[in-house]
């Protein structure tokens, strides 16, 4: 079953792209944190350029097949756990991490190039991170001592919790969309907003000032069909003076939508298409994302953050199958993307692309596929990243071990606010507004994982 948000009609397109289209001029009638406002006049404008890219796995990655404990008692543990689901020991793809825990792990099969990734470091694990309220050990979820997020295992509640990063309470705003608030000013003379998703609407860019501009694979959507004598006359008739207040309103959101539009395809004029992208929904997002990034002189951009995603993650039934191709997407997409990011537009170490996903899925299997679980692994690809690491802490591989609420769901060991903070730290949140962004940081240990330089 597709979790994935379905795509926006026009009408909906050209009222978010106008919200965001300005980035900026829509201050004046929102009321904000004052905290937010102090930090935003503390920031100075920057010489360099620096990209958050999410990719989101709608569904529910079964991330226990993404990462598999490879040798001695620790596959034998997961052969007997997984059943059905067990992948060959044999076809398991080595990795060399530069620390060890003590265990042997190996990727997917259908994951080469992210096993190259990884071993020329370009890429970190972290391991068994989740929503968490406050860390939680075994006996506290047993014994409910300790808050539990809310509406666990619901894909709807644990997308919002992943993207606001505040499972405990009603969120108005995604951490990207609150770490867009702070730095939009660091983008001097920018008409565009900072928040790009090329995935219809996500919650993790909705900020309080800034608001994600919705484009498609092949850029903007505008006015189609239209000769230039006929724009200029829609353009005309937007200009006129309204007396009613939502025709007033309709026609400056159309307006900006256009000029929006008109903006965002200049920029792109003569950017070449990227090469190496596989022809898939997520390879073609990350292309036009890598188009955008390429364009960021021309927009006049020190600070983006995209949104990409890619359903059919639930995989409840004929798991093997599907994941071998879901998985396969996104190994040879992300290392495109890398690709691009470093040979075509040599800055490798300024764009950080990394995975998130509603949760894992149940270690035993369900008979076909796997059922909704809780903690998970996730992927950080980049130049700036710490590569060829291991980070967090892997579930001891056993049904009802130490990590295990009792039907094969991990407890995280590290929290989506530690995640996002580290990467939120180097996109140019300071440490002192990490708190602004993230309320709930302060109840955990280690801010910072150190995934990134």
């Amino acid at each position: 079953m597709n979790h994935q948000p379905s795509p926006i009609t026009r009408r909906q397109f050209i009222r978010q792209a106008a919200c965001a289209a300005v980035g900026t001029s829509a201050i004046a009638s929102t009321i904000f944190d004052l905290r937010l406002v102090n930090a935003i006049m503390a920031n100075g404008t920057p010489t360099d350029y620096k990209a958050l890219v999410c990719v989101f796995l709608y569904g529910g990655n079964d991330a226990n097949n993404l990462i598999v404990p490879r040798t001695g008692t620790d596959y034998d543990n997961y052969a007997a756990a997984r059943q059905n689901l067990a992948l060959a020991q044999g076809s398991l793809l080595t990795i060399n991490p530069l620390t060890s825990d003590g265990h042997d792990y190996g990727f997917h099969p259908s994951c080469p190039e992210l096993q190259s990734l990884f071993n020329t470091g370009k890429l970190a694990l972290l391991a068994n991170v989740g929503t968490l309220v406050y860390p939680m050990s075994k006996a506290q979820y047993q014994s409910g001592s300790v808050p539990k997020p809310p509406q666990l295992f619901s894909h709807n509640d644990q997308q919002v919790q992943w993207q606001t990063s505040i499972p405990d309470q009603p969120a108005k705003t995604g951490w990207g969309g609150r770490c867009a608030d702070l730095l939009y000013t660091l983008n001097a003379g920018a008409q565009v907003s900072m928040s790009i998703s090329l995935s219809g609407f996500n919650t993790w860019e909705v900020g309080n000032l800034i608001q994600q501009y919705q484009v498609s694979t092949t850029g903007s959507v505008g006015l189609s069909n239209l000769s230039s004598n006929q724009l200029n006359a829609v353009k005309g008739i937007l200009a006129l003076p309204h007396t009613n207040v939502f025709e007033e309103a309709y026609a400056d959101t159309t307006d900006r939508a256009i000029a929006n539009h008109e903006l965002l395809s200049g920029a792109l004029t003569g950017i070449a298409e990227p090469p190496g992208f596989p022809t898939t929904s997520l390879g073609n997002q990350l292309k036009m994302i890598g188009k955008l990034i390429a364009a960021r002189d021309a927009l006049l951009m020190k600070r983006q953050i995209f949104f990409c995603s890619i359903g059919g993650y639930d995989t409840h039934g004929e798991q093997l199958i599907s994941q071998a191709g879901l998985l396969a997407e996104l190994s040879q997409s992300l290392n495109a993307f890398y690709n691009y990011i470093n040979v075509t537009l040599g800055i490798p170490d300024k764009v950080t692309a990394f995975t998130a996903s509603d949760f894992g899925r149940t270690y035993p299997s369900n008979g076909i596929g796997s059922d909704h679980g809780w903690g998970a692994h996730q992927l950080i690809v980049g130049d700036a990243v710490q590569g060829q690491k291991l980070y967090g802490t892997f579930p001891t591989p056993v049904v009802n071990g130490p990590d295990d609420t009792g039907l094969g769901r991990w407890i995280p060991t590290t929290a989506v606010d530690q995640y996002s903070a580290t990467l939120a730290k180097w996109f140019g949140v300071s440490q002192t507004d990490l708190a602004t962004v993230f309320p709930n940081l302060s109840r955990f240990n280690s801010p910072d994982l150190g995934f990134m330089l």
